[in-house]
């Protein structure tokens, strides 16, 4: 486990007391919590665009129209 020093605006730290608070856990964890979050989402934001690369557009059109106008299975219904 690591310790970092950081420097908030008190009004974000105010903010992130009265949230810990709220939610009956620490300050650290709330902040492990949003960063972890945070890198989770941009990390699958990469990983979309790099598998987005690797698409083919003709494929994808060629296998969607190999299913119009086909009825969803029953448990498939919305």
């Amino acid at each position: 486990m690591s310790t970092i020093s950081l420097r908030l605006p008190e009004y974000l730290h105010e903010s992130a007391r009265k949230l810990a608070e709220q939610e009956q856990i620490s300050i650290n964890q709330l902040i492990t919590l949003a960063l972890t979050e945070k890198i989770s989402s941009l990390m699958t934001e990469d990983y979309i665009n790099e598998r987005a690369k690797q698409g083919d557009r003709k494929l994808f059109e060629t296998a969607l129209s190999k299913v119009a106008g086909v009825e969803p299975d029953e448990q498939d219904k919305i």
